[in-house]
């Protein structure tokens, strides 16, 4: 209203003279025709030829022109009629301004713009032949709208800004799988132009300087806000996606997914990372950051750490309100000019009067000239229709802030619902592992009491034995005493033994004694509880000879009384009988003492005796304890030994069940293996089988030897696996009738191992777990395999190992025969070849020997080495039996002597038709490096399976690079002594006419272009020979099964 009160106060005295017309078809058509002129205003605005980056008023004005006429003709009507294919900088601000209309302009612009996709493509061709500056960021600029225009209608689920929710990602893909896969794929081809936009774009600055606050390097950045947008949204879909396929298909299918998503995840974090340094982007956009390493996709539960990135357009960047104003006035101002009469009647006389197309331009009808008023009129028309304009453009980009916001509300929605899902999950999950927490802290608890009482178990065994010990030093004490007192006794026993010396009847009694001391000692040393018996039966016999002695004494006084005749005598004996009664009383003093020492040691023994009896009954009870204790503790062990061998055995089952359940799963089918490769596993699981038995029958005999049985059980369940996915995949290629016996074969394989194993399950059933059946179910699987194996592997161990002796053979036989021919050659050219052609002759010859002799040397050096190889490799086997199980290698060997032995026959063929002249020195050279290719192919095969410090492959590998010497210098010499002989033939043009040289020049033009097309077409000929070639000789190595059977 400010505006229009100005407009008015600049016109005094205004007169209304204003004519209204009449009809709804002329407003309507000057109302196209005002929009059509104002939208070609700001679109020949935003898209000239001057290096700025385009203004983002007249960028949104075309924009919600495709709002207003729901499409994008008149932005395609105005666009045809520029000059895009002479001006790159024309044609960059225009695909920046085409890629804005493609985000945020009417949904119709997609399907209107495919109109033009030729035209697009051919100038897309057209700058791509300049290789920089604009040119070159031109095509890649429009092949990323291509791209971006074909994904949108191969998904129009998408919108052109790519914003969804991921309710609207899970129904674009339609719960299917493989609309998901092929999505994902499409995704990946958009962000790759992307990127390579991005890239371009950075390649084509001088990053060492501030080029973002330059005119020129800021046109070149601006697109790529656009590109940051895109981006964003492509990896947040992507990251998704490749989790929800993840969780469908297995991860081996998906590794191109993952490598192709590693490649652009670095170089889209290196982009964002530069772009956000720039100073140009940090006042326009806030661009994200993504995380330090990319998302693991083999983690289900990585996907909750998965962040979106959001790209923020700050508000003082774009603020609506600014940009309107400005875009009004600048459009008042520039589309609609208050210019004088004068200046638009010189416009009228130049360019025609526009009074058919003016509602207002009265000059023509009635003869008048506009007054003040009416061109107030006509100014506060265009204002009030300028004014329409923006309040449409208002309602329009509020309408488009509310659906993004309603887009954005119900995004944040579903994430809530997502986030809310996933904590449920997260909590289900948290309870989960606090139960199995509790059950580890029970278990740990269990473990800490048993491990207690087994500590204290020690603990009093350790005591126990040192008690023993204790009493073990008390019973050698008292064993020491007892010999001390024993030794003690022999004296006493000496002393009385030198009494009896001196009476007879003494004498008798002290030997008795002595044997009685001596039994004593005997029964003492004998047996400990016996000591007291024989102590008081020495006591009883001490007594008794006590009497005996006083009997002695006695009669020795009868004797003396009754003897008188023997007066002296007896007076000389009772002297010495006076003695010896005084040495007798000291004897009998000192047995006195003896005796009641020995009954103080009888009782310390006795108490001894009873201290250690009762020891020993303490002893015994802890030893029966700890016994009960070893038994319990044994008989836990005993069951957890069972339970980790029905632990195996279930793993196995499950092994065996999950192989079984792949046979009829149809994602299986696109997988196949050979018939070698099965076989090997065939064999592998039978001599598991012979294991599992032998383990199976020592776990029998003792079960303390688990843990074997338990390895066997597991690997043969694994083998016995893949055997059955193996046999399964190798009936996906032979024919039906034996697919079928394949199968039923496996599946019969399958049964007898699930049976075998479920015996085995049992205790009793263990001892009676037999595996010849799943042998002989293994075997019928085995022989099926050897069935269909290629037929070149049916030969006899006998006829392979015979081949190879006979083709190293014949190499050998070849190779001298070449040499002693070319010798021959060699003195037939000398005998009749003179001057440039014998020399010629005599150095291709002499090269040609050099090589024979290096390929002799090579071949000698691969028998030594295939002989070591042999020898190291084949253990207790023969030869034979070694070349027949590596079958592969042996085929290798002989594929290759043949060729080594076919290549120097050809070439000593074609020597001899270049020494006669008839030959061509090319086919020389080919024959050479054919050679050289067919001693690298025995190279290859002959060190394939030799150590790698070996000293004959040492030798090997320098009789090879003699090898490629000779044939380097065969090559040399037969291409310097094809330039001689061309030498000789001089070219003489001088006798020939003007005419005759313009013919010979046309002849040689024409034979030129035969030769090339001959050229092209022998080049076609020798690639198809050289794949064919290929095929078969992969056919014949079996290549291809080698290929599926680790696949």
């Amino acid at each position: 209203m400010d505006r229009v009160k100005n407009s008015m106060q600049q016109v005094p005295n205004a007169i209304p003279k204003v004519i209204r017309r009449t009809g709804g078809a002329n407003s309507l058509e000057l109302e196209r025709e005002n929009f059509e002129r104002v939208q070609a205003v700001s679109i020949n605005k935003a898209i000239n030829t001057q290096e700025v980056a385009v203004k983002e008023k007249h960028a949104r004005t075309c924009i919600l022109g495709t709002h207003h006429e729901k499409g994008a003709h008149t932005f395609w009507a105005a666009v045809n009629r520029l000059p895009l294919s002479s001006n790159a900088v024309l044609c960059w601000k225009f695909c920046h301004v085409f890629h804005k209309l493609l985000r945020d302009g009417h949904p119709n612009v997609i399907k209107d713009s495919m109109r033009n996709k030729a035209d697009l493509t051919d100038m897309s061709r057209m700058w791509g032949h300049l290789s920089e500056g604009y040119g070159k960021l031109c095509s890649i600029y429009l092949k990323l709208l291509i791209t971006k225009m074909e994904f949108h209608i191969k998904n129009p689920r998408f919108p052109g800004n790519l914003q969804m929710s991921n309710r609207q990602l899970d129904e674009a893909g339609e719960n299917d799988v493989n609309n998901f896969f092929q999505l994902t794929v499409e995704m990946f081809d958009y962000l790759e132009c992307e990127l390579n936009l991005f890239l371009g774009v950075f390649s084509s600055l001088d990053m060492s300087r501030s080029v973002s606050v330059t005119a020129a390097g800021q046109c070149r950045l601006a697109p790529l806000i656009q590109v940051i947008l895109d981006c964003s949204h492509l990896y947040d879909y992507t990251v998704k996606l490749l989790f929800k396929l993840h969780s469908c298909l297995p991860a081996d299918t998906l590794q191109g997914h993952r490598d192709r998503f590693q490649e652009q995840f670095k170089k889209l974090k290196s982009l964002f990372y530069r772009s956000s340094n720039l100073q140009y982007f940090k006042r326009l956009i806030q661009i994200p950051q993504l995380p330090e390493n990319p998302p693991n996709f083999l983690r289900a539960s990585a996907l909750s750490e998965h962040i979106s990135p959001v790209v923020v357009i700050p508000a003082e960047s774009s603020s609506p309100e600014s940009e309107h104003v400005v875009e009004t006035d600048d459009l008042v101002d520039t589309d609609v000019p208050v210019l004088p009469a004068p200046v638009e009647t010189k416009f009228d006389d130049l360019f025609g009067t526009s009074a058919a197309i003016d509602p207002f331009n009265f000059n023509s009808q009635n003869g008048m000239r506009k007054d003040d008023k009416d061109r107030l009129i006509e100014q506060l028309t265009r204002e009030i229709q300028a004014l329409k304009e923006e309040l449409e453009s208002f309602r329009l980009e509020s309408g488009r802030l509310c659906q993004a916001l309603r887009g954005r509300v119900n995004e944040l929605e579903a994430e809530l619902a997502e986030q809310s899902h996933l904590r449920l999950q997260a909590v289900g999950e948290s309870e989960f592992l606090k139960a199995e927490l509790d059950d580890l802290r029970r278990v740990r608890e269990d473990t800490e009491k048993e491990q207690r009482s087994l500590t204290e178990i020690e603990r009093k065994a350790q005591a126990n034995e040192q008690r023993y010990t204790k009493l073990k030093e008390k019973y050698t004490e008292l064993v020491q005493s007892h010999a001390d007192l024993l030794r003690k006794n022999a004296e006493v026993t000496r002393q009385m033994t030198v009494a009896r010396a001196a009476q007879d009847e003494v004498e008798a009694v002290r030997k008795e004694m002595q044997e009685k001391v001596k039994a004593a000692q005997e029964a003492a040393d004998r047996q400990e509880r016996e000591q007291l018996e024989h102590l008081q039966e020495l006591q009883r016999e001490l007594v008794s000879s006590r009497a005996e002695l006083d009997s002695l004494k006695t009669s020795v006084a009868s004797s003396q009384q009754s003897s008188e005749v023997l007066g002296t005598q007896l007076a000389a004996l009772e002297s010495e009988k006076a003695e010896l009664v005084q040495s007798l009383s000291k004897v009998e003093a000192e047995l006195a003492a003896r005796g009641e020492e020995l009954e103080r040691v009888q009782s310390s023994l006795v108490t001894e005796r009873e201290s250690r009896v009762k020891s020993a009954e303490t002893l015994q009870n802890q030893l029966n304890e700890k016994e009960s204790r070893e038994q319990a503790l044994e008989s836990q062990l005993a069951a957890a030994r069972w339970a980790s061998l029905q632990g195996a055995v279930e793993e196995a089952e499950k092994i065996i069940q999950d192989s079984l359940a792949q046979i009829d799963d149809p994602a299986h089918i696109s997988c196949t293996s050979s018939a070698d490769y099965l076989a090997s596993r065939c064999q592998a699981s039978l001599e598991c089988m012979e294991r599992l038995n032998s383990t199976r029958v020592a776990f029998l005999a003792d079960n303390t030897g688990v843990s074997e049985l338990v390895r066997a059980v597991t690997q043969s369940g694994h083998l016995v696996g893949d055997t059955i996915v193996q046999g399964s995949a190798t009936s996906h290629m032979v024919p039906v009738e034996q697919a079928d016996a394949l199968s039923e074969s496996v599946k019969v394989c399958g049964a007898e191992a699930l049976a075998l194993l479920g015996l085995m399950k049992q205790q009793d059933g263990l001892a009676a777990a037999d595996s010849g059946k799943l042998k002989a179910a293994l075997e019928a699987v085995l022989a099926t395999a050897e069935k269909l194996r290629p037929q070149g592997l049916e030969l006899q161990q006998g006829e392979l190992g015979d081949l190879v002796e006979q083709e190293m053979a014949a190499t050998s036989a070849a190779v001298e025969s070449a040499a002693a021919r070319i010798e021959e050659m060699l003195n037939n050219s000398r005998a009749v070849d003179t001057g440039i052609k014998m020399e010629v002759n005599e150095r291709i010859l002499a090269s040609c020997t050099e090589l024979m002799q290096a390929i002799k040397e090579l071949i000698l050096s691969s028998k030594d080495l295939q002989r070591d190889i042999v020898e190291s490799g084949r253990g207790a086997a023969s030869m034979k039996e070694f070349y027949a199980k590596n079958s592969r290698w042996t085929e290798g060997l002989i594929s290759a002597s043949k060729a080594v032995g076919w290549g120097a026959t050809v070439m000593v063929d074609a020597a001899d038709l270049v020494v006669q002249g008839k030959g061509k020195f090319e086919e020389l050279m080919v024959c050479s490096h054919e050679i050289a290719a067919s001693t690298a192919q025995l190279v290859a095969a002959s060190k394939v399976k030799a150590d790698k410090d070996s000293t004959k492959l040492h030798r090997l590998q320098q009789a090879s690079r003699g090898v490629t010497q000779a044939t380097a210098a065969v090559v040399a010499s037969t291409k310097s002594g094809k330039s001689q002989i061309e030498e000789t033939d001089t070219m003489d043009f001088s006798s020939m006419t003007l005419t005759q040289i313009k013919r010979q020049e046309m002849d040689a033009q024409v034979l030129v272009l035969e030769l090339e097309t001959r050229l092209q077409k022998e080049r076609e000929r020798l690639g198809e020979l050289r794949k064919k070639h290929y095929e078969l000789a992969g056919v014949a190595e079996g290549w291809g099964e080698d290929e599926e059977g680790t696949g």
